[in-house]
């Protein structure tokens, strides 16, 4: 679903089309909510006539995670067609519900969602898979539920899936599936338990044709060096050798660069945040997860501009629409802890319009104004040092060599950890604050928005 925000159905389809350019098995689902709520800007917007098109394509195995939990319980009428196209092709459907329990659980499962990776608690696994529902435990690189989760393995395999769902090019060079493997077995969980819930589980609940070493089946397989270390040494697919050692034997093939990016570069007064009366209300991030607090502050004043307060860890944060010259949208944040300097992006789920988070108004145009002048991309911008690591597949995706990409974003992140703080993930951690679908509190190019009212707020109290 991120390009297709960004492309729309022409997005799902080039990605599509390029997978099949290779000879590696990929599989796609049908972008469900986009864009994922209607108080933000996208690129495009998939209703049911575009979802029932890509469900009809054999490489779309399922209907992708089901973000509108709202809509599936007070049951949206749009919701329910899309849903409906999925069964009338008997393919699944993701779910993704965080912190949803009890009836409202058993409501949206009934609706014929079948998977949430949006668990954060083993009281919430259980709830859904009471209800019949997979449980897939995530491991990204903000979103972290392994370790909340992983003690469901032990008894609940067969309703068990492991899962990455947004992770770093550096942090991918260091293992995917295969880690969350290691990982378990480190805890001592039975191999065949642990291999059931990233292989069996999937292929049959997803009808993937992916072979299981049966006769007849296609040769996809993985050589290991041991069960006990479990490093993967080789890489087959339909019996082609094509990654090893951790090289792919892939040939990179040259592909176009489908954008689509409007925005103009702001000026310092863009920035600007007029005061007013009563408290600041401040976006709290927690490290390690998508969820945020609301929380409340004293507003900070320089010239009649509310200002980062560097000392309470209060800075400001912007969202500027990039599918249309407009004005930003402008918040405040706790968490990042930066004493200077500032970052911004153009991956911000799931519109992916530019967001920025900064100790100082300069700074932060300094860096939007990079995104925009690359049309899509990461940027890291101290005093008169400026970084910039290029997006240029729709703002969001390089078509560089991977390896490359993955030390340049190891340089990028590094430096944003060197601003202050403690987050584990700042680039990723900042993508998504502006992901309305997750409570509590985020921002939009619309406005500040309430999480568990579903509607917009005001900046002050």
């Amino acid at each position: 679903h991120e390009i297709a925000n960004v492309l729309g159905i022409e997005g799902v389809k080039f990605m599509i089309e390029n997978g099949n350019k290779v000879p590696f098995k990929f599989y796609f689902g049908a972008p469900s909510c986009v864009p994922a709520t209607p108080f933000e800007s996208s690129g495009a917007s998939l209703g049911p006539v575009e979802v029932d098109e890509l469900l009809k394509m054999d490489e779309v195995k399922y209907l992708a995670e089901m973000m509108n939990f709202p809509g599936v319980l007070n049951d949206d009428k749009e919701v329910f067609a899309k849903l409906s196209s999925a069964k009338k092709y008997n393919k699944p459907v993701d779910g993704h519900a965080p912190g949803l329990k009890g009836n409202d659980a058993e409501k949206y499962a009934q609706a014929g969602i079948s998977t949430d990776h949006e668990c954060f608690t083993t009281e919430e696994a259980l709830d859904k898979m009471k209800s019949g529902m997979f449980v897939q435990i995530r491991e990204g690189s903000a979103a972290r539920n392994f370790e909340s989760l992983i003690e469901l393995m032990g008894e609940y395999s067969d309703k068990i899936m492991l899962c990455s769902d947004d992770k770093h090019p550096n942090d991918l060079e260091k293992g995917h599936i295969n880690q969350l493997i290691k990982r378990s077995l480190t805890k001592g969980y039975d191999l065949i338990s642990i291999l059931k819930s990233c292989t069996l589980n999937p292929i049959k609940h997803y009808k993937l044709d992916v072979g299981m070493l049966q006769i007849g089946d296609d040769a996809d397989l993985i050589v290991i060096d041991n069960p006990e270390n479990f490093n993967v040494l080789k890489t087959y697919v339909r019996g082609q050798l094509i990654a090893e050692n951790g090289k792919t034997l892939i040939e990179s093939i040259k592909e176009s660069t489908p954008n689509l990016f409007v925005a103009k570069p702001l000026a310092l007064s863009d920035l600007q945040v007029k005061p007013q009366t009563g408290k600041l209300k401040v976006i709290e991030a927690v490290d390690g997860q998508l969820i945020t607090h609301l929380v409340h502050d004293k507003a900070l004043i320089d010239k009649n501009n509310v200002i980062s307060n560097i000392e309470n860890d209060v800075l400001k944060i912007v969202v500027l629409n990039r599918y249309e010259p407009s004005k930003p949208t402008i918040g405040f944040i706790r968490g990042f802890g930066f004493k200077k300097g500032a970052i911004a992006s153009s991956v911000a789920h799931d519109s992916h319009n530019i967001i920025a988070v900064g100790t100082n108004d300069q700074e932060l145009l300094a860096a939007i104004n990079l995104i925009i002048r690359e049309t899509g991309g990461v940027s890291w911008v101290k005093d008169k040092e400026q970084i910039i690591l290029s997006l240029p597949v729709a703002g969001i995706m390089s078509n560089a060599d991977g390896f490359k990409i993955a030390r340049q974003y190891a340089d990028i992140d590094k430096k944003a950890k060197g601003l202050g703080g403690n987050l584990g993930a700042p680039f990723m951690t900042l993508s998504f604050m502006a992901l309305l679908v997750i409570p509590e509190i985020k921002l939009s190019d619309k406005g500040l928005f309430d999480g568990n009212k579903f509607s917009f707020t005001e900046l002050f109290n």
